[in-house]
C-alpha cells in the first residue's frame, strides 16, 4: 500500500516562504503526476498546483507567481515552495500521487493521499 507523508508545515508571518515536501512509502512503478491540494479548516479542498511526470506544472491564480512545484525521481517526491504568504494561505496541505502502484498481484494506476500537514500564516 502506498503512503503519503507531508512535512514542512508550521507557523510563517505574512509575507514569509515555507516549503513543503512530500514522501512515498509503498511500491510506485511509476508517477504520471502529483498535485497539492489545500483545505482550510470548513472550507471545501481546492487544488493549489500540479506537475506532471514530464515537469509541467499548473497553478491555481490565486497562488501563481508565489508557489513553485517540483518533481523529484526520490523522496521526497515533490516541493511545494511557498513564498509571500498571505493569511488566506492558512489551510492543511494535501499531497496527491497519481502513479501506478504495485500490488500483489497486478500494478494499477491509482491516486494516493497523503494526511495534510498545516501551514498557519499570522498577520
Amino acid at each position: 500500500q502506498v503512503q503519503l507523508v507531508e512535512s514542512g508545515g508550521g507557523l510563517v508571518r505574512a509575507g514569509g516562504s515555507l516549503s513543503l515536501s512530500c514522501a512515498a512509502t509503498g511500491r510506485i512503478h511509476s508517477i504520471n503526476h502529483m498535485a497539492w491540494y489545500r483545505q482550510p479548516q470548513e472550507k471545501q479542498r481546492e487544488l493549489v498546483a500540479t506537475i506532471t511526470s514530464s515537469g509541467s506544472t499548473t497553478y491555481a491564480d490565486s497562488v501563481k507567481g508565489r508557489f513553485t512545484l517540483s518533481l523529484a525521481s526520490t523522496n521526497p517526491l515533490t516541493y511545494l515552495h511557498m513564498s509571500t504568504l498571505k493569511p488566506e494561505d492558512q489551510s492543511s496541505y494535501i499531497c496527491l500521487a497519481d502513479a501506478t502502484v504495485l500490488g500483489p498481484s497486478s500494478s494499477s494506476l491509482r491516486e494516493s493521499w497523503g494526511e495534510g500537514t498545516l501551514v498557519t500564516v499570522s498577520a
